[in-house]
């Protein structure tokens, strides 16, 4: 009744196939196995099945490893890649977290794979960073200036707490004598405890980045109408208790409580040719790096650049003539009525003269579809992880899925 193997349980152009097919045969896993070096035995699930895993379930739109867990036991795709094995939850998170750093690099091998495939032209390729929720509530966020006053009132209340203790141990010594056991602190006084603690922690983390940015003095790159710095943070600085490198920033749906996903997509196949991820709303400062990135990644530059007007500045500019790009990048955000550099100017005659015939129109239509596709056909809307470094790995890992299933499209 039932198939006499596991993967004979989906169609044989099923892309659980492919995926696995792809990572066992096409990607080097070295930095992952090499780690596994133990003489007396070997791990209990194979590296490159959990590989495969992680990979099928970012394109099929399963993130969480708990749900990644319960779909290797109930879904027929899964068993099929896994070979009927059930690795639990705790596997999966603690395999991901620590081969974090090599999920990253599977990006630049499957974009090879891509361009051995004929899908990367660099003929065009469109800018654009979207913002992702942080495993965090903006509700955690306290201001350096509320953190002042917190830690004032928080220790005022402990230390009247402790003043009262002590004139009551002093009466029951009195009273009952002084070999008396005494009870244990509150819950509630522990609780403020822990969170003046934390304040403190917070505080200082913030002092220490005021001190740090005083050191290195204004940066003159960045066009920004931001004071002096005097080493003391403003009382507006916020952090965040839950993932304090996370940041407030302004989003198509309002504000959230997240980091800044960036991505270079070829407008040729859809194919994302460079990622990264920041924590700075701005994404100024994004182009010159992905830029370098694409360099990196396919020792060929792009031909053509599009980009919103989020990425227009007299430096990015400059940089793209520098690297004998012609760009396409929107000025609606350089002030009209004052006087903007050459380059904007020059930029600004290239739009006009284009009209809508202009290469600019490929932006939308190549970086957009690939966040609403990460976002909405694959529900991804918020990082699991916390902190910078392991939320880039996160989207790595959604970048490398995404392009796996824009090859997989062109190859079954």
């Amino acid at each position: 009744m039932f198939p006499a193997c596991a993967m004979d349980l989906v169609p044989k152009d099923h892309l659980a196939h492919f995926i696995r097919n792809v990572v066992s045969e096409q990607l080097d896993l070295g930095e992952i196995l090499d780690r596994y070096d133990e003489p007396r035995g070997y791990p209990p699930y194979h590296p490159v099945m959990m590989t495969a895993v992680l990979l099928y379930g970012s394109a099929v739109g399963i993130y969480s490893s708990r749900r990644i867990a319960r779909a290797c036991q109930e879904r027929v795709d899964f068993m099929a890649l896994t070979g009927m094995q059930k690795p639990d939850f705790r596997t999966i998170s603690l395999f991901r977290l620590r081969h974090l750093e090599a999920l990253k690099g599977l990006f630049k091998q499957v974009l090879k794979l891509c361009r051995k495939a004929g899908m990367v032209k660099l003929g065009h390729v469109a800018l654009d960073g979207t913002k992702i929720r942080a495993n965090a509530s903006s509700h955690k966020n306290m201001s350096y200036g509320g953190m002042k006053k917190a830690e004032r009132d928080l220790k005022a209340e402990v230390d009247r707490w402790f003043a009262e203790a002590e004139r009551i141990d002093r009466e029951e010594d009195e009273l009952y004598g002084a070999d008396k056991s005494g009870d244990e602190l509150p819950e509630w006084v522990a609780d403020k405890q822990k969170r003046l603690e934390k304040i403190r922690q917070a505080k200082a983390e913030l002092e220490a980045e005021a001190k740090a940015e005083l050191e290195r003095g204004p940066d003159p790159v960045k066009n920004t109408h931001k004071a002096k710095p005097t080493g003391i943070p403003p009382d507006k600085t916020q952090r965040n208790f839950t993932d304090p490198e996370s940041r407030i920033m302004k989003g198509s749906p309002g504000f959230v409580q997240g980091y800044n996903a960036q991505a270079a997509v070829d407008a040729d196949s859809q194919v994302i040719v460079a990622q990264s991820l920041v924590n700075s709303g701005s994404d100024a400062h994004q182009l010159i790096p992905l830029l370098q990135q694409i360099r990196s990644n396919l020792k060929q530059q792009a031909k053509e650049i599009s980009a919103d007007s989020g990425y227009c500045s007299e430096l990015n500019l400059r940089a793209l003539a520098k690297r004998h790009i012609r760009g396409y990048v929107a000025t609606d955000r350089q002030n009209k009525d004052r006087q903007v550099g050459v380059w904007v100017q020059r930029m600004r005659q290239r739009l006009r003269q284009g009209g809508w015939r202009s290469r600019y129109r490929l932006r939308k239509q190549t970086v957009e579809p690939v966040f609403g596709l990460v976002k909405q056909a694959r529900g991804f809307r918020q990082f699991l992880l916390r902190g910078q470094r392991k939320v880039a790995g996160e989207w790595s890992l959604l970048c490398t899925a995404h392009n796996l299933l824009k090859l997989a499209a062109v190859l079954r």
